[in-house]
């Protein structure tokens, strides 16, 4: 394969890995939006069946963002490598650890919620939803700036 070819190819799995990324962020910034609504809820009834609908059918919908994701990321990974000089790589898989370990609680929390048990309160959830804010701007800062 000559270089173009394998430019080419980075230059694919780059384009796929921010369309996958943001479209699994769209789902990071919602889901707890409707936590937030189903912590309001008072009792049962059409309303709360509908936001856990919502809900399910979008964690659904993440599961294959994520992975498509995390895939395109490694081969572009794989592609650029990390060692001396790429602090900035070590930071920015930090955060990846972190927003799969938030995606992976959001899916506790819609368990819980499934079950009737409002576990934090709807001012809890409006803060949660604010942490995937905050991993973007420090993935992005990492990725453009590479500050180290």
């Amino acid at each position: 394969m000559n270089g173009s070819a394998v430019a080419s190819g980075y230059l694919w799995a780059k384009a796929l890995h921010i369309v996958f990324v943001t479209s699994w962020f769209a789902g990071l910034f919602y889901l707890p939006r409707i936590f937030v609504n189903l912590a309001m809820v008072d009792a049962p009834g059409a309303e709360r069946d509908r936001l856990l609908l919502m809900a399910r059918k979008l964690w659904r919908f993440m599961q294959p963002l994520m992975a498509l994701a995390l895939l395109f990321g490694l081969w572009l990974w794989l592609g650029y490598g990390v060692g001396a000089g790429a602090g900035w790589m070590h930071a920015k898989l930090a955060v990846v650890v972190l927003l799969l370990a938030y995606h992976h609680a959001c899916g506790r929390l819609l368990r819980r919620l499934a079950d009737g048990a409002s576990p934090r309160s709807h001012v809890w959830f409006r803060w949660f939803n604010e942490l995937p804010v905050l991993a973007l701007l420090a993935a992005v800062v990492l990725v453009v700036v590479k500050p180290f």
